[in-house]
């Protein structure tokens, strides 16, 4: 058991490894994509940027949140693996991120920490292995990349990717079924998807759902996605103003950054908080986002555009009550990890 207990702890401390590389990436794009869309217009592409400059502050942006889950994974499997773990955690974390093949599937930011816990775990036993002194020189640059790399990435590709696409495409014909019959169940499913992995594969199951049904004239569930979108990051912005003893100093700065892409539609802003702490953040923002949903699936709130958050205000209808679903499920958020998460100082027990 004192065994076990050890390797969760170099997990959780690979995973605070990941999230303190990885959070400039986040406030670095998270900045410079909200400038870029604040002077945007909507259209039925999506937003559209006011001129030049703005599109390379969006290209700069959408640039660093490229980045940000290959070094979220290359800095976990390197917690774990030291030096010989950054390519595979890299690669594979980029891998999750993308879609593979035909199918289009991919894991986001759950599937990249998962591969690279693999990953360094993988590196860690390869660096036991006793090599000839002529091959030792050669393993961490060479060997330990490519035999780590290739068989879990082949694994993925060949192994997981298609189970996700299986399982999109049945989460699609699951909210199908429900739209239109039960509109609080369906909010709830809504808000718990998009905030379950915030840009994987639940996540645009929800999306290409949605847009879907826009094609054929039904705009309320994309009213909903659209308020579910803002509501993580602004709940932990919201919770680190209100229960300052629970967060620290950076904390505190890293979540303003996430406040304002919240508001401009952008959710990747809290993935650094829920890998820090995902038993904790993860619930309360799931939470928080149904509550949104429902607000604004019991009121008809209705959006004509893929993106969501404060900036898409001017053409959604019901505007009122967006701003509430988005304000109210934040606030629940924040409240939540409020009486779940303890005062800085106390031990954070890991089970």
């Amino acid at each position: 058991m004192s065994k076990a207990k050890d390797e969760l702890k170099q997990i959780q401390r690979a995973l605070l490894t990941g999230v303190s590389y990885m959070m400039p990436f986040v406030v670095v794009g998270g900045l410079l994509l909200a400038i870029s869309l604040s002077t945007g217009k909507s259209t039925s592409e999506g937003f559209v940027v006011s001129n030049q400059f703005m599109q390379n502050l969006k290209t700069l942006g959408n640039s660093a949140f490229t980045m940000m889950i290959p070094v979220l994974g290359g800095y976990i499997a390197y917690s774990i693996a030291g030096r010989p773990g950054l390519v595979p955690g890299m690669v594979l974390g980029y891998l999750a991120n993308n879609p593979i093949g035909e199918i289009g599937a991919k894991s986001g930011f759950l599937g990249a920490m998962l591969l690279a816990i693999a990953s360094g775990y993988l590196v860690k036993w390869i660096k036991t292995w006793k090599v000839h002194k002529a091959i030792k020189a050669i393993m961490p640059i060479l060997i330990i990349p490519i035999v780590s790399t290739l068989s879990l990435g082949l694994i993925y590709i060949y192994f997981i990717s298609v189970p996700l696409a299986s399982m999109t495409n049945a989460l699609v014909e699951f909210l199908g079924n429900l739209n239109g019959t039960n509109t609080i169940l369906l909010a709830i499913c809504i808000g718990f998807m998009n905030a379950f992995d915030m840009g994987g594969p639940v996540t645009k199951t929800v999306s290409m759902f949605t847009l879907a049904l826009m094609n054929e004239g039904i705009y309320e569930p994309n009213g909903m996605f659209r308020i579910t979108v803002a509501i993580p990051p602004i709940g932990i912005f919201l919770s680190t103003i209100l229960f300052r003893n629970k967060w620290t100093d950076a904390d505190r700065t890293a979540a303003a950054s996430a406040g304002l892409m919240g508001c401009m539609g952008i959710t990747e802003g809290a993935i650094p908080f829920v890998v820090a702490d995902i038993k904790r953040v993860l619930p309360c923002t799931m939470i928080g986002a149904a509550v949104g949903a429902i607000i604004g699936g019991l009121s008809g709130v209705t959006s004509p555009v893929p993106h969501g958050g404060f900036i898409t205000l001017p053409v959604v209808h019901n505007k009122p009550m967006f701003a509430l679903g988005i304000i109210g499920g934040s606030l629940v958020t924040a409240l939540l990890l409020g009486l779940v998460k303890k005062p800085l100082g106390q031990p954070k027990n890991v089970e």
